[in-house]
């Protein structure tokens, strides 16, 4: 076929990742309902930080391989895809607007030709393909998993190793084919139903895993084990693996691994299904959540009073999003408990009204100096590169809570230091 146009519908993290990358292999057109944000776009800005993203697309707009519209008719007028985007809202219990979603599809459906293919990658409930087969029949519908890395989604995106693919069509095959082409040699092609729980089952497998350890690793604390020694051992097992998720360390936080728990969780009950374990990784994980604050009080006592440094607020490194952080979440329970909370991010200029008790400080050093400990809740290479010898002294008392051992190498030999990491007893 002549170039293919390639339809993005739902412009934020994952929309304009897939916009971009795109644009250098098809001509492509982003759709969004938020004129704000296209207009951003237009000038080639995305709405969040993601390394490269902005370049990104200022290169494909400059070729004229990429443009953004809010307008469903131009968008849709040509397509040969349209691929559906958004990043699915989460609420506070991890429940998906599966609602929101397919409302802004139904509001681009009606301009797409028919039996043009559209290809579903927001996160959306297993069955979601059925369902929107049946309600717009003049469309075919496809399913391909997201699989967005936060502070690396370029990178991710254009050297996938493997695309899962669900199709109803042994039709739609080779247009698939040509659209993953220039990403991965590898697509997956299996039953939209297979793909749609492909993710679901993906995500809970690898929360299932964060939670497995940290369960070993808190046991590891009271018998004098190394967790990490442990995690090592595991690993070399065959059946498990080198790559298998499974480091020690804080409590998965943010929507991504939650939502798909919450999914299944909600499938079941919807279905009459009964299940055990798939559940009990919600609740094994937020236990898991105050390990953070316990090791604080088990070394400071009652933290009123106390100033205690945040290191890093942000979701993940390399992204300026705060949204389910569970550093926020633990500086609300430091300010519930009467501390004095000073946190610094290099991603993080201003701070939401949620954490108007919160100081925000311009630099590691202002962060932790009389601080009577100090938690590493990000793990930015700022904090590495901190000149630590000369930081240390500066502290109030010398306590580093460091869920991750992620400074473990820059600590390890500065006296009077105390370094608290998951699975370790001291």
């Amino acid at each position: 076929m002549d170039e293919m146009n390639v339809t993005i519908l739902g412009l934020w993290h994952l929309g304009c990742v897939t916009a971009a990358c795109c644009a250098r292999h098809f001509q492509v057109i982003g759709l969004d309902f938020d004129a704000q944000n296209v207009a951003n776009l237009l000038q080639g800005k995305a709405p969040l930080l993601e390394p490269g993203l902005d370049e990104l697309l200022s290169a494909g707009l400059a070729r004229n391989q990429l443009t953004f519209t809010t307008d469903p008719k131009r968008a849709c007028a040509h397509a040969d895809i349209l691929w559906l985007t958004y990043d699915t809202p989460v609420n506070e219990k991890d429940e998906s607007d599966v609602e929101s979603v397919l409302a802004n599809l139904r509001r681009a459906l009606p301009h797409l030709r028919e039996g043009a293919l559209v290809l579903i990658s927001a996160q959306l409930p297993a069955g979601s393909c059925a369902r929107l087969e049946a309600e717009f029949p003049r469309f075919h519908f496809a399913c391909s998993p997201e699989n967005l890395r936060l502070g690396r989604a370029i990178e991710a995106f254009e050297k996938a190793d493997r695309v899962i693919a669900g199709i109803r069509d042994e039709a739609d095959k080779p247009l698939l084919e040509e659209l993953f082409q220039p990403f991965t040699p590898r697509v997956l092609f299996m039953r939209t139903e297979s793909a749609e729980m492909v993710k679901h089952a993906l995500n809970s497998f690898l929360a299932l895993s964060v939670t497995f350890i940290n369960e070993i690793a808190r046991l590891c604390e009271h018998v004098g084990a190394d967790a990490r020694e442990v995690s090592d051992g595991l690993k070399s097992e065959p059946r498990i693996g080198p790559k298998a998720y499974l480091g020690p360390g804080g409590a998965f936080a943010g929507g991504t691994l939650a939502r798909d728990v919450v999914t299944l969780t909600r499938l079941a009950a919807e279905k009459g299904e009964t299940l055990a374990v798939i559940p009990a990784i919600t609740r094994s994980n937020d236990l898991h959540r105050g390990w953070a604050l316990g090791r604080l009080e088990s070394r400071l006592g009652k933290l009123a009073g106390k100033t205690i440094a945040i290191l890093g607020l942000t979701y993940t490194r390399d992204t300026d999003t705060l949204r389910r952080s569970a550093s926020v979440e633990i500086c609300l329970k430091l300010a519930a408990a009467g501390a004095l909370v000073r946190a610094f991010d290099p991603g993080v200029k201003r701070l939401p009204g949620e954490l108007a008790a919160v100081r925000l400080a311009s630099d590691t050093a202002e962060a932790v100096a009389d601080a009577d400990a100090a938690v590493v809740c990000t793990e930015w290479p700022v904090f590495r590169e901190a000149p630590w010898a000369s930081l240390a002294p500066t502290m109030r008392q010398r306590v580093i809570v460091d869920a991750n051992g992620f400074l473990e190498k820059e600590l390890k030999s500065l006296p009077g230091l105390e370094h608290l990491s998951v699975g370790r007893a001291s």
